[in-house]
């Protein structure tokens, strides 16, 4: 699943476009995933994370330590 979200695990969902004449057909909605490189000082490398673009505000806030910890508990490798 290419358009998924690291650590809040955001993921396409999918839905009706209505046209101007009411049709429906099925789209698909893709979160705002950006591939960002940190700099992970515990293990003296850098490491890449796919996330989504409210991911990234939060990776600023609680720090790259704290949220590659919560990744790496859920399973994924970092």
């Amino acid at each position: 699943m290419s358009a998924h979200c690291q650590l809040t695990g955001a993921q396409p969902v999918f839905g009706k476009k209505i046209s101007r004449s009411h049709r429906r057909t099925s789209r698909r909605f893709d979160p705002n995933i950006q591939n960002k490189r940190y700099w992970l000082p515990s293990e003296g490398r850098y490491v890449r994370l796919k996330l989504s673009a409210r991911a990234v505000k939060s990776v600023d806030v609680s720090g790259v330590e704290a949220v590659v910890t919560r990744i790496r508990a859920r399973g994924e490798r970092v």
